[in-house]
């Protein structure tokens, strides 16, 4: 070998590995060649290491340093999460159920990306090549597991009732493994008494039936039809009106649940309900707000006779619509009555501690369904069609992601709300389309146009200007006010979930003028539903004594008509000529 090949081979820079801290053979050679480049009076060999040159040696020697980083945060992530125990082993493990799902996938990209081993040196073994790649993305990947971590955390909720269908069919498959194992010899009963044993564990799923149209419908002045039903005494007997508007996934059939009509003839009320646009057998409606709201309302009292002021009675999330008409039609109300109601929970007046007690109350998945309809309601179409639009029949608590206590549960298992709810969902969602419901979702947490505040009484402030001061000192003008006039009364179930008592707190703050009813130890529905006594009360409170319907007189006119007087003329001049004739001849 030449000296010339030699200077070549020791003047070849390389970077700094960790290796030479222990190998003397290498790291010698190392720093010789540079102590001879030193010391050497050779110019060019002195001045050959610029600036690019000791940012590239860096560079080099950061990645090295990643390479390392990234194998100590694999070794921590696989003794950490990739345990028997962990969620991801569990979620994605090969025996889990996305695992087997994803095996075949895997198995086919797998086969897809060999040819990327084409371009990969001689020398490398292709495994080796891709782990040190998965080594040197390891750090980056442990974040990205964190986030898939929440994401499926997050679609475990929405579809529990995938999971729970999942568990319930890997049950009966273990429990057909057992009895087929351990009677051998008699298969035909094994398998007989495991199909009964399936068939009586399976929860008989009801499909939603299309009634035929029942209800009485008025025409609006923009040509739509706005369907309701009428409850009660009639319109000329009635001492008192009532409009009730329903909730989410209700029409008309609700109002009161067990309201009887008894109750309604005793105190003398009429109680109207009707289904809101695009609900059971109402018209959709083209650009629906809280002001139409109101507007079909007051339309709907024209129409059906209502010539005194009504009541406006709200429940639950129906609540938001006599909301709107406290604020847009106060002259026609005579008061209001509210059951657990639904406020904005977005409200801007709501305090950080009431929005923390109202939130904290609600599930997951509920919370997931108000974000989407505040940030992106298109997506809400497509839950809906898979749960309550499915055509399927199942329980309220899923349907609606609702936490619910002990009573209301109890309550929504009776046979008799079953049969009742099943009704009114098959009537709300006669018509098979999403949008009526998106647009009420949207409703409860955007912007109402106006706020609670609106409907605080106070007094009129006066302007301070000078023509105002004039009419002040010139008239004694009457004071004047502003928010509604009328009674509110507000009943809220201390142990609802659903509603939590947060909102009720917060309207009181609010609107101090109105009258709270606190249940103790009732829920969302337990209160309102099926309870005779309960449903009195109430009528009382807002009715005071009962009085009966109306009496109705009709007033008879006495006075004998024109031509009964003429025959009655005619009759006594026949009367007189006969007598007469009857004297002449005697």
């Amino acid at each position: 070998m030449s000296d010339t090949d030699t200077e070549t081979d020791t003047d070849r820079r390389r970077p700094w590995r960790p290796n030479d801290l222990v190998d003397d053979a290498v790291r010698i050679p190392y720093a010789g060649a540079v102590g001879a480049d030193m010391n050497s009076g050779n110019g060019n060999a002195g001045g050959s290491e610029t600036l690019k040159d000791h940012v590239t040696e860096f560079l080099k020697a950061a990645a090295e340093i990643s390479v390392a980083f990234g194998k100590g945060c694999c070794d921590i992530v696989k003794q950490s999460l990739w345990n028997p125990d962990s969620f991801l082993v569990r979620k994605f493990g090969k025996d889990s159920y996305i695992g087997r799902k994803l095996r075949g996938p895997c198995r086919r990209l797998r086969r897809e990306l060999r040819f990327f081993n084409e371009f990969l040196p001689e020398d490398k073994d292709p495994v080796h090549s891709w782990l040190e790649f998965s080594e040197v993305q390891s750090a980056v990947g442990f974040c990205c597991l964190v986030a898939v971590k929440m994401w499926f955390e997050l679609l475990a909720r929405i579809r529990l009732d995938l999971v729970a269908e999942i568990g319930v069919k890997k049950e009966k498959r273990s429990e057909i493994a057992v009895e087929l194992s351990t009677d051998m010899a008699n298969n035909s009963a094994a398998l007989s008494v495991t199909t009964e044993r399936t068939s009586s564990s399976t929860p008989e799923i009801k499909k939603v039936y299309l009634h035929p149209p029942s209800a009485n419908r008025v025409v609006l002045p923009d040509g739509r039809y706005l369907a309701y039903k009428e409850q009660g005494v009639p319109a000329d007997r009635a001492r008192f009106s009532v409009i009730m508007p329903h909730s989410f996934l209700s029409s008309r059939l609700a109002g009161i649940p067990g309201l009887k009509a008894s109750q309604l003839e005793e105190f003398g009320v009429r109680w109207l309900t009707y289904d809101l646009p695009g609900f059971g057998e109402s018209d959709p409606h083209p650009r629906r707000n809280l002001e139409s709201s109101a507007s079909d309302m007051s339309l709907l009292a024209n129409a059906v006779g209502v010539n005194d002021r009504f009541w406006v009675v709200g429940y639950s999330s129906g609540s938001i619509h006599a909301w709107a008409a406290l604020r847009y039609i106060p002259d026609k109300l005579a008061g209001a009555a509210m059951f657990a109601p639904m406020v904005n929970p977005y409200d801007p007046l709501m305090t950080r501690e009431e929005k923390r007690r109202t939130w904290e109350k609600w599930t997951g998945k509920k919370k997931f369904m108000y974000f989407l309809s505040r940030r992106f309601p298109k997506f809400l179409a497509y839950f809906y069609h898979r749960s309550f639009l499915s055509g399927k029949h199942d329980q309220i608590d899923k349907w609606l992601s609702l936490s619910l206590g002990k009573r209301d549960k109890a309550l929504i298992e009776d046979p008799i709300y079953e049969e009742f709810w099943q009704r009114d969902v098959e009537e709300s969602i006669r018509q098979g389309i999403a949008k009526p419901f998106v647009e009420e979702a949207i409703l409860q947490v955007s912007n109402w146009g106006f706020s609670l505040a609106d409907l605080k009484l106070q007094k009129k402030t006066r302007g301070k200007d000078i023509l105002n001061w004039l009419k002040s000192m010139l008239s004694e003008a009457q004071q004047e006010y502003t928010g509604f006039l009328g009674p509110i009364h507000i009943w809220q179930g201390m142990d609802d979930r659903v509603v939590p008592p947060s909102m009720t707190d917060f309207v009181h703050r609010v609107l101090p003028g109105a009258a709270v009813h606190k249940l103790p130890y009732e829920g969302h529905f337990t209160y309102l539903y099926f309870c005779d006594e309960c449903h009195r009360q109430i009528l009382t409170t807002l009715f005071g004594i009962p009085q009966g319907p109306r009496n109705v007189t009709i007033e008879v006119n006495q006075s004998p008509l024109q031509g009964d007087t003429e025959e009655q003329e005619e009759s006594t001049l026949d009367d007189s000529a006969t007598q007469t004739e009857g004297q002449d001849s005697f």
